[in-house]
């Protein structure tokens, strides 16, 4: 255990202060001793994986904070029939699991290729992206219940998954949850052809139809080309993908809400509500690609030519990104403008994705 370890150091937004004590577990006993060990000593615990979705106060947290590092996954079965049913540690780098998927011809996860993270945070959010989301392919989630000091295994059914929801996100207070994810389970196709393409500019580059299928190792490529052009794909030396990837989740509004807009606004059916694109809001409100505010949170460059703390990606309105010494008050600052400019324009308020720890908008 180490004390005042910063995390800023563990986020992909590189912001936060100190963690009180900081630990790291490798293996599903080691998850378990740490979060009993911080629960009977009456410690606030937060979780961190590949910390791609969380904006930690520049105070830290006074607390535990347990870094899951489990690692490795096997297939439990495997058959022409059933598919390839697939267990993956929490802490197993989201990304590289999918791209062993593809190399072992598992079909179903291919288009979430490049989404930063961890495996096990995947169901939590219920990840999703060019029109695959984790919920279509998870069979189980294998947790650590706190209320109770028992596993508890749920079944996709019971995971009651939403648009980037779950019963395991609802249980979760400021980045500590009740369920503690160990393992999750995939049942995935066998094959070399992708799921069939949702998504229309997907579809458009990789020269198919919508609803047709691809080979899954283009269509991770290409999927990878379509994230890193707007800045989702994590490079050191691109300070666009230093951010929480989609810093507000599209928005589910009634039709009479929807029909308000003007009409070039893109929208989509959901349910008997619609679904509308957060980066059209936020741009035809007056916020533009690398957009950032004046004065002491300075975001944009100033008379004296000072280099941005934060601003918004200049690949993507929706990310919100550190360009270097940002504090997390900096990124804050930047999405309660644009989240307050939405609503004077349109009267439609943005819901923020990342877990926000020991900080609000």
């Amino acid at each position: 255990m180490n004390a005042q370890k910063s995390l800023s150091s563990l986020t992909t937004l590189e912001v936060g202060g100190p963690a009180r004590n900081f630990v790291t577990a490798t293996s599903e006993a080691e998850i378990i001793a740490a979060v009993r060990a911080a629960d009977d000593a009456g410690e606030p615990l937060l979780i961190i994986g590949g910390g791609s979705n969380l904006v930690v106060s520049d105070e830290g947290f006074a607390g535990t904070v347990l870094q899951i590092a489990s690692t490795g996954f096997a297939a439990d079965s495997q058959d022409s029939c059933g598919g390839a049913s697939v267990v993956v540690q929490a802490g197993h780098n989201w990304d590289d699991f999918v791209h062993q998927s593809v190399l072992h011809a598992w079909s179903g996860i291919e288009a979430l290729s490049g989404i930063p993270g961890s495996a096990g945070a995947t169901p939590v959010q219920n990840v999703g992206a060019y029109g695959c989301e984790v919920s279509q392919t998870i069979a189980a989630v294998r947790t650590w219940d706190r209320e109770n000091n028992a596993v508890r295994t749920f079944t996709n059914h019971e995971l009651q998954f939403g648009y980037r929801d779950s019963l395991l996100k609802a249980a979760t207070v400021n980045g500590s949850p009740r369920f503690v994810v160990l393992t999750v389970e995939f049942q995935l196709l066998l094959g070399r052809m992708s799921a069939p393409v949702k998504y229309a500019e997907l579809a458009r580059r990789l020269g198919v139809e919508a609803g047709q299928r691809a080979n899954s190792l283009e269509l991770r490529r290409t999927v990878l080309e379509l994230r890193a052009s707007k800045g989702m794909v994590l490079d050191p030396a691109d300070r666009d993908t230093f951010s929480t990837g989609s810093f507000f989740t599209n928005p589910i509004v009634s039709a009479e809400a929807a029909a308000a807009l003007p009409e070039d606004a893109p929208r989509w059916p959901a349910g008997d509500l619609v679904k509308l694109s957060a980066a059209w809001l936020i741009e035809h409100a007056g916020f533009s690609k690398g957009w950032g505010l004046a004065g002491e949170l300075s975001a944009g460059t100033d008379d004296a030519g000072t280099p941005p703390r934060a601003s918004l990606s200049s690949k993507h309105t929706l990310a919100i990104t550190n360009r270097g010494g940002a504090s997390a008050e900096d990124i804050l600052a930047i999405a309660r403008a644009v989240r307050d400019g939405v609503v004077r324009e349109f009267g439609i308020t943005l819901v923020p994705e990342p877990v926000l720890v020991g900080c609000t908008l």
